[in-house]
């Protein structure tokens, strides 16, 4: 599996972090959406890079030029509903793409190992053939991108896989590089130490989807 760590580079995702994981400014729900959607949007432009292209020719008023542009969108899927505002990065660099949402939450136990992923909705494009962005923001045990991978598997077979989340543990990494297809690729913002006991990752930045829409019951 191919890996990309957009903080290994100088540039605008150092303050995009920062904002990010900072208690005080993640009070801000408004601005922490919007930094999970910028930070979407930066890994999307370095992803864009890797996918097939073909010239078109464009006639201006002056003359004509050929542009090199996506062979064809990918698909973005995302994990409800925490990798809504991620999502949406993605979705304004890849604004013809094709989406699909899938429903998935964990459900605590006493440990990490006894924690559980539920999945109770999905709707998702045609696969086969095509460039598939998987889109969390939290890739901790990796157990929920491993079950959408599943279903995305049973259903069809994409050109590639990407997965992009803006902070990842290195234990979710591990499970994602063991269990995925070798034509994967992996976009992370960050990689962290490690995952506590109860599976978060650290120093990681909390919730992300309480800390978009608010604590859930």
């Amino acid at each position: 599996m191919n890996l990309f760590q957009l903080n290994l580079s100088p540039g605008l995702v150092h303050p995009i972090l920062l904002q990010l994981r900072d208690p005080g400014i993640q009070k801000d729900r408004l601005r922490f959406k919007f930094n999970l959607e910028r930070l979407g949007f930066l890994l999307a432009a370095e992803l864009a890079k890797t996918l097939p292209v073909q010239k078109v020719e464009v006639h201006t008023v002056l003359g004509k030029t050929e542009i090199p542009v996506p062979q064809q969108p990918p698909v973005l899927v995302t994990v409800l509903r925490a990798g809504l505002a991620f999502y949406q990065g993605f979705a304004n660099a890849f604004d013809d793409a094709d989406s699909g949402f899938i429903g998935a939450y964990r459900v605590e136990g006493e440990s990490a190992e006894q924690l559980e992923i539920r999945m109770n909705y999905a709707a998702l494009p045609d696969l086969t053939g095509r460039d598939l962005i998987l889109i969390d923001p939290m890739l901790a045990t990796g157990g929920s991108l491993l079950k959408v991978w599943q279903l995305i598997a049973s259903q069809a077979t994409p050109r590639s896989v990407h997965v992009a989340a803006a902070i990842a543990a290195p234990e979710g990494v591990a499970a994602l590089q063991q269990h995925l297809p070798e034509n994967s690729y992996l976009w992370l913002g960050a990689l962290d130490q490690q995952l506590n006991e109860h599976a978060y990752i650290v120093p990681g930045l909390g919730d992300a989807g309480d800390l978009c829409f608010g604590p859930k019951l």
